[in-house]
């Protein structure tokens, strides 16, 4: 098994568009896609080509900003990745002046990685809690709310935490391609393309 694993430009779209698809069969055209940043980013602007039919208004793209939190030398190692902060987040009152809010929407949540799937479950439990107050407050709590996640790679680990499904309101999982638990190289982190480029052609990620 290699030790660290190169996803090429040309890999990462062809994951998009399968999940794509598979999210259109499942789920139906979302309403908007909210990219976890940075890793996120990327990939929600790939699979919007592909979720849009020709002719359709764009789907609009928010991003949130999330950090793990990380041990700073305490020498214990119990903390890391367990506790989440929010570095951006959402502007719910801009965004209801302009998209009637994401009460009741069909919601894609796009990630570059699921690796301890603490970052999913915060972005999930916490943008529904925020949708459910909302919906509280304009008696609109009728309306369902879906959930749906996409990430280009699941690490087939333990993880550290899971997604509540009742929060998802129907919403579903979807993932690019299941992989080891290595670390992925992405392209958009590479300071030389050509050579990563190679090392991805030479693992067949491309």
């Amino acid at each position: 098994m290699v030790d660290k694993m190169y996803i090429s430009y040309n890999n990462v779209h062809k994951l998009c568009k399968a999940g794509a698809e598979e999210f259109l069969k499942q789920v139906g055209k979302p309403d908007v896609i909210i990219a976890i940043g940075g890793g996120g980013f990327i990939p929600a602007r790939i699979i919007r080509t592909f979720l849009r039919s020709p002719g359709e208004k764009n789907i609009p793209i928010q991003a949130i900003g999330l950090s793990l939190y990380e041990d700073m030398g305490t020498g214990t190692d119990d903390k890391i990745g367990k506790e989440v902060i929010r570095t951006q987040w959402l502007d719910f009152g801009a965004l209801s002046q302009h998209f009637d809010s994401l009460i009741g929407k069909n919601i894609l949540i796009v990630d570059e990685v699921d690796d301890t799937r603490t970052t999913l479950h915060y972005a999930v439990s916490e943008l529904y809690k925020d949708v459910k107050e909302i919906a509280e407050k304009l008696g609109r709590t009728s309306e369902k709310t879906r959930f749906s996640i996409f990430v280009l790679h699941n690490k087939l680990k333990e993880k550290r935490a899971q997604i509540d499904e009742d929060k998802m309101g129907g919403g579903k999982y979807f993932v690019g391609k299941d992989v080891p638990d290595v670390w992925i190289a992405y392209p958009w982190e590479s300071a030389d393309i050509d050579t990563h480029t190679q090392h991805a052609v030479e693992q067949g990620n491309i």
